[in-house]
């Protein structure tokens, strides 16, 4: 049996894929992170923008300005609702990579295991050659011991 594990390349190879698709999975978590904090920023925006349109509306404001408010208002809405849809986009993303991720990983777990019964033959191998060396040694020494004393 070769000491060479015969599948190294591919063992080698699924080592830089499983590298890969963590950088990948790594990219993916941090667009979901940011596109997350961006649509809470836009909540808390909408949420401080009312709190001062209802204070100015308390304080009495012209239909202009009403007009103004509320047409913001939707835009920031319609900000939120791409946002939202921008999350889950990027949730969907995540979750693909994850399942990219885990499927590198499990090839990676094959190859090693293989790697690893080889390498466990492979010393299993050397171990019996070297106890057949060493008996060989032995009973030589033994018959030449033998016929030193005849």
């Amino acid at each position: 049996m070769s000491s060479n594990f015969p599948l190294q390349p591919l063992l080698n190879l699924s080592r830089l894929h499983l590298d890969e698709a963590t950088r990948k999975l790594g990219e993916l978590i941090a667009g979901e992170q940011e596109a997350s904090q961006r649509h809470q920023l836009l909540v808390q925006y909408r949420e401080e923008y009312q709190t001062r349109f209802m204070a100015a509306a308390k304080e009495g404001i012209g239909p202009t300005e009403w007009s103004n408010y509320r047409q913001f208002i939707a835009r920031i809405d319609d900000a939120i609702i791409q946002a939202a849809l921008s999350v889950t986009l990027t949730q969907q993303r995540t979750l693909a990579g994850q399942q990219n991720w885990l499927g590198k990983q499990g090839r990676l777990k094959a190859f090693d295991t293989l790697a690893d019964r080889h390498r466990s033959q492979v010393t299993h191998k050397e171990q019996r050659a070297e106890q057949k060396a060493s008996d060989e040694f032995g009973a030589r020494q033994h018959t030449e011991g033998a016929h030193d004393t005849d």
